[in-house]
């Protein structure tokens, strides 16, 4: 399960791709047709992403401002791309395994009947 959260492969059967373009779901596996439409992890990858960002930049950022004292400016151009490339690669894999968490889990979306 692990394997294919890191790889953003199918949790089912690790060899279907589980995005369309960057963040984009299809609706079923093309490999198994397990049908992705039952997992929704919302904000939760945008989350952990925040706080693992935020205490790594917040962290590295102090540890400069104690030890250097550089001007500003420096630390917007240490601090401001580390997040961005941070933020953008941590993003999918996170919501891999949120998915592939509820799959393991057998957790499905409530669903009205009409």
């Amino acid at each position: 399960m692990l394997r294919a959260a890191l790889f953003c492969r199918c949790p089912k059967c690790g060899r279907g791709a589980l995005f369309e373009g960057f963040l984009g779901v299809p609706a079923a596996c093309a490999a198994c047709g397990l049908d992705y439409a039952t997992f929704d992890p919302g904000d939760g990858p945008a989350v952990f992403v925040i706080l693992i960002v935020g205490f790594i930049v917040v962290g590295l950022a102090l540890w400069t401002e104690v030890h250097y004292m550089p001007p500003i400016w420096l630390h917007m151009a240490l601090w401001l791309p580390l997040v961005v490339i941070l933020s953008l690669g941590l993003l999918r894999p996170l919501k891999a395994l949120l998915m592939a968490l509820q799959y393991r889990n057998k957790a499905a979306q409530h669903r009205a009947n009409d």
